[in-house]
């Protein structure tokens, strides 16, 4: 596939809602700026955390918007099971990187997924904790 269907915008609508509660680790708000347009986005994503890094697969490719966004800006934050961490030093790896960091029912996922483009891997650290009147997302 050269792309997400077409049905992902709408999917994306709903999930953006409920990814990066504490409720569904498994899903993470990713906060990216456009590279042309400069408007803030918000795309829901699938995680694989480490200590240190988020993992993120890339099923359409590394082209896609988001990714390149995420590249061109030199990193993004990130949602996650309700915090916020400011993410950096965006840089492609394989699949086997993922399958090292996963365990359980995870890494079973992913090893019974064709993941060809492999995983975006993004450098974490908390982001400092604001006020709710400061957040603005």
């Amino acid at each position: 596939m050269t792309g997400p269907p077409a049905s992902a915008k709408q999917f994306n609508k709903v999930a953006v809602r409920l990814a990066g509660h504490r409720f569904l680790p498994l899903w993470a708000v990713l906060r990216h700026t456009g590279r042309k347009s400069g408007r803030p986005y918000e795309t829901p994503i699938a995680v694989v955390p480490t200590d240190t890094t988020f993992l993120i697969a890339l099923p359409w490719g590394k082209g896609t918007d988001w990714a390149r966004n995420v590249q061109h800006a030199g990193g993004c934050t990130i949602r996650w099971k309700g915090r916020e961490f400011i993410c950096a030093e965006p840089t492609f790896v394989g699949k086997e990187v993922a399958l090292e960091a996963a365990t359980g029912m995870l890494r079973r996922g992913i090893e019974r997924q064709d993941l060809p483009h492999g995983f975006l891997q993004l450098t974490r650290e908390p982001a400092p904790q604001r006020s709710a009147m400061q957040s603005g997302w």
